[in-house]
């Protein structure tokens, strides 16, 4: 396959091949030996929105036995305070919610947003969130700043316009949109758009830049944001003595010097076990609770007293107005609900993180095995430059081929998330041309996790199940590169 001079190129060739992709890849799970009756059934992660991953079995025990009896909800919602405060201690609350993105929306919204009573026009409020992935989520519910970010969530997302991502922006609120030092910004994918490349963050240079914009914006402050994932391909290679996340103790310190919150979004993170809030002093942290830890559909906002109080009152959880300690009653976020049903499987899940980590860690350990083994057979020309690292935080194993790009030399295809959006990722719908539900691939970072039938009604790997999917990511892989010109 002929070489090509510059990137744009090689991705229209792809796009112009891509019947030609698919073609072989449908022949890969016959070579391979996936069994006919699995295919279509099983993925390799268990934290997509889209197909969640199957409960295991105490989980659903939990929500079974819990169903069948009268239980206020407050008492539920007491009970998961309890166990976050057996874990992190007095000073720190909770509040359950319907789905992550209800959790980052409340508390934007009760912490971020400036207030709508009084005579006069509202003043406006800003919150600054590094330029990183997944910046729609943690970085859409403002207007972005500065001018040349006002496209950047255009097309993610099914619905375009005023009921899409621009939607999600809230009353008289500024995002301040901050590249990182050492991280690239580069234009990829057959829905060429720049790309966040981010294994090369300087956390020393980033925090000076971040200060920087801080102070120029310092007026109209009212909080900061970032990721809470804690591996290279999302920048938070870099740890601190206590293995935390350089960058994101560093953005703490920023927050607090301004006497402002610091929300973390880790959908895709588990309580306990993962990211550490008291450790790199974040105030506020979000969780999609069906992704990693394994919950019903539901979403979970952990913070400190000061911050959880006005949250919990905007969704009606704080006590009574006549004065309790905790209600279940109406506010503003009342349709964030997340029901009986989901805040027994939290508890579930919270009590087996508190007690039993190993029940999730183990299985992480077993699929980092697997993914190493498999991607020690790829290619040679393409391994190096190929990052393996495991994250507990999230029960996954991400692969980073950032890498492979080097020396002026085209390395292995990086898509964009608007390639995801557009259906034009190669690694996400070639994947399911071969009978494998797709994971999160795009800005050349893999991210691989356990749960979508690759474990069993108790969580342990079902190391073949596993083996199979990333096998098949692997000759996917060495397929499109064929079609690069790369091999």
């Amino acid at each position: 396959m002929a070489k090509f001079k510059y990137k744009f190129q090689m991705y229209k060739h792809l796009q112009a091949n891509i019947p030609n992709i698919y073609a072989e890849a449908k022949k890969i799970p016959d070579e391979i030996g996936i069994p006919a009756e699995i295919r279509g059934k099983f993925g390799l992660t268990g934290a997509i929105s889209g197909c969640p991953a199957p409960l295991r079995d105490d989980i659903m025990e939990a929500g079974e036995r819990g169903s069948k009896e009268v239980i206020p909800l407050a008492k539920l919602v007491d009970e998961i305070r309890e166990i976050v405060k057996d874990v992190y201690g007095d000073e720190w609350d909770v509040a359950p919610t319907s789905t992550c993105e209800a959790a980052l929306w409340v508390t934007f919204d009760s912490l971020f947003t400036p207030p709508m009573l009084g005579r006069g026009d509202n003043y406006r409020a800003r919150y600054i969130a590094p330029y990183e992935k997944h910046l729609h989520h943690q970085g859409a519910y403002g207007r972005p700043f500065p001018g040349r970010f006002k496209d950047i969530f255009a097309d993610r997302g099914s619905t375009a316009g005023e009921l899409g991502f621009y939607g999600k922006r809230q009353n008289n609120l500024d995002t301040v949109i901050v590249p990182l030092a050492g991280a690239k910004y580069e234009c990829h994918g057959i829905k060429y758009h720049p790309v966040p490349l981010l294994t090369g963050v300087d956390p020393d240079e980033s925090i000076e830049i971040l200060a920087q914009y801080a102070e120029i914006h310092a007026p109209y402050l009212t909080g900061f944001t970032s990721l809470g994932y804690t591996t290279p391909g999302y920048g938070y290679g870099v740890k601190d003595e206590s293995g935390e996340p350089l960058l994101s103790r560093y953005i703490a310190e920023l927050a607090h010097s301004y006497d402002l919150p610091y929300v973390v979004d880790n959908a895709w993170g588990l309580p306990f076990v993962g990211y550490n809030p008291t450790k790199t002093g974040a105030d506020i942290v979000v969780y999609a609770m069906d992704k990693a830890t394994g919950s019903p559909t539901s979403g979970l906002i952990i913070g400190k007293e000061e911050y959880m109080v006005p949250i919990r009152r905007a969704m009606g959880m704080h006590g009574d107005r006549y004065g309790t300690t905790a209600s279940y009653g109406k506010a503003a976020y009342v349709t964030f609900d997340p029901g009986k049903e989901a805040l027994l499987g939290q508890i579930q899940a919270l009590k087996v993180l508190r007690d039993r980590p190993e029940v999730l860690t183990k299985p992480t350990d077993d699929l980092y095995r697997v993914v190493k083994e498999e991607f020690d057979k790829i290619d040679p020309k393409l391994r190096d430059g190929i990052i393996i690292t495991k994250a507990y935080n999230g029960t996954a194993v991400e692969v980073n081929y950032e890498g492979t790009w080097k020396d002026g030399e085209m390395g292995i295809p990086i898509f964009s998330i608007e390639d995801m959006y557009a259906g034009t990722n190669i690694f996400q719908t070639g994947m399911g041309a071969m009978g494998v539900i797709p994971t999160v691939a795009y800005d050349g970072n893999i991210y691989l996790s356990t749960g979508l039938g690759t474990t069993d009604n108790k969580g342990n790997l079902i190391e073949e199940v596993a083996r199979y999917g990333v096998q098949a990511l692997v000759r996917l892989i060495e397929i499109t590169c064929k079609y690069a010109g790369v091999l």
